[in-house]
């Protein structure tokens, strides 16, 4: 048995986690408490202050879904961005096609398609958002490059191509494919089969939510409490919720949940739907003074072995790059319904030194090596779908949670849809957020029926 907590002994962040690359500079609001206690009441308070908490905070004082001046409180567990929003690989990439069959066989084609269609709209929504607000995030829109080293696996990825591209499918003619000897020279990596590409985003996702979070308090509807873990949230029988922390309760109207990887703590409900899963990050530089060869484009490289990682170079020359979850889900313990991101999975621990020089055209002489190597927590989902909308059968909770490893091209414009829930009462399906997002009692039935862990274990072994 593991002696790192897991999520059955731990049901919230723990202290003294691993430090990742995007927090060597600590912005001033990361700790920052707006009152010294806790406010006696507001309209909404939403839990988490990551990715999807704090956007859901904006669009209700600053973004399209403000306008009825809306108090609102925000409750957090540790410093505002230091979740999985903090930790992942700065990655705004759309999936185009690798999940499409089986979601077109689960969803059928028009639920399927709003999928890859909702995700491609992220990249332009951010990129207007980031040129609105003039946030410093090292923002860039460019290609990503799918790679195949592995034969089969290469036929695959074609055959799924084929299958998309025969379904007229708008988005897929930005999806560019090469199968056999050309799909290594142009994606620069050792042994590649097939590459696709298109378009994709990167960012700083610390500085992205940091400025956010800036807008938000400005507006003055806004009260921050970092290191304030929410413990209960019990109805009252007069109406609205008593939210309970180690600093004392708060009243609220509304309840969201944005705790991703937590939610069950706080609804139970939740507890097969979604479960914390452990990843690896890491940050790869060459000796100062020199760079390695140039890369513009973002990656997912599937090695010989189907080991996956995920790429992103910087404007500095240096690489984020992190997942290789093949190689440590054999070791359940270490992964699967561990909150622990405090201690490195040690299976991987070293998997990345020497990555560049293994896998990319002229790196062997770059020196290129790892010094920075951190964890993150996940929320992933039964059935591999985000849990977005009100809470079934509870009023006035809505849940943003169940991100699946891949927030960055989904989290925004669901929160918009939660944010006009919270603000005007409406309906689910005219969020704009894909039908197959809504978290529904089926859903949630389904993953209790199913003890096999669904498409979690699926996907990570």
């Amino acid at each position: 048995m593991s002696s790192h907590p897991s999520f059955d002994t731990c049901r919230l962040p723990v202290e003294d986690s691993t430090v990742p690359f995007w927090h060597q500079d600590l912005h001033e609001l990361h700790d920052h408490r707006t009152t010294e206690d806790l406010p006696a009441s507001s309209d909404v308070v939403v839990i988490g202050a990551g990715y999807a908490g704090i956007s859901t905070v904006y669009h209700l004082v600053k973004g399209e879904a403000s306008g009825n001046n809306l108090s609102v409180t925000i409750l957090e567990a540790r410093g505002v961005c230091s979740g999985a929003t903090g930790r992942n690989g700065g990655h705004l990439r759309p999936d185009m096609y690798t999940p499409m069959t089986k979601l077109i066989d689960r969803a059928g084609p028009e639920l399927a398609l709003e999928v890859p269609e909702f995700e491609i709209a992220h990249l332009y929504a951010i990129k207007s958002l980031v040129e609105k607000e003039n946030i410093d995030c090292d923002f860039t829109l460019a290609r990503s490059i799918d790679v195949w080293c592995n034969e089969e696996a290469a036929l695959k990825a074609k055959e799924m191509f084929d299958i998309l591209r025969s379904r007229n499918l708008e988005y897929m003619k930005d999806v560019f494919f090469v199968l056999g000897k050309d799909a290594e020279g142009i994606s620069g990596v050792k042994g590649v089969k097939a590459c696709a590409s298109f378009t994709a985003g990167t960012l700083w996702p610390y500085k992205f939510i940091l400025h956010l979070t800036k807008l938000t308090l400005e507006t003055g509807l806004v009260n921050l409490q970092t290191h304030t873990p929410v413990t209960s949230v019990t109805r009252q029988s007069s109406g609205g919720f008593v939210v309970t922390t180690p600093r004392g309760t708060t009243i609220t109207r509304k309840v969201v949940y944005a705790n991703n990887a937590y939610v069950s703590g706080l609804l139970p409900q939740y507890s097969q739907a979604i479960v914390p899963c452990k990843g690896l990050c890491t940050h790869i530089s060459v000796p100062e003074g020199t760079r390695g060869p140039f890369l513009n484009n973002s990656y997912i490289v599937r090695e010989e072995d189907k080991t996956i990682s995920y790429l992103v170079p910087r404007a500095d020359g240096s690489i984020v790059v992190g997942e290789a979850n093949s190689r440590y889900r054999p070791f359940l313990e270490t992964w699967y319904k561990n909150v622990d991101d405090s201690v490195l999975i040690e299976e991987i621990s070293n998997y990345y030194d020497g990555y560049m020089q293994r896998l990319f055209h002229g790196w062997e002489n770059s020196c290129a090596q790892v010094d920075k190597i951190w964890t993150g927590i996940m929320g992933y989902s039964w059935d591999s779908q985000p849990h977005v909308g009100a809470v079934p059968g509870e009023d006035d909770q809505y849940i943003l949670a169940g991100f699946n490893g891949h927030g960055m091209p989904v989290v925004f414009l669901s929160a918009l849809g939660v944010a006009k829930m919270v603000r005007d009462g409406i309906q689910f399906e005219d969020t704009g957020v894909p039908k197959v997002f809504q978290t529904t009692v089926e859903r949630l039935e389904n993953a209790k029926k199913d003890l096999s862990g669904g498409d979690i274990l699926a996907m990570n072994g």
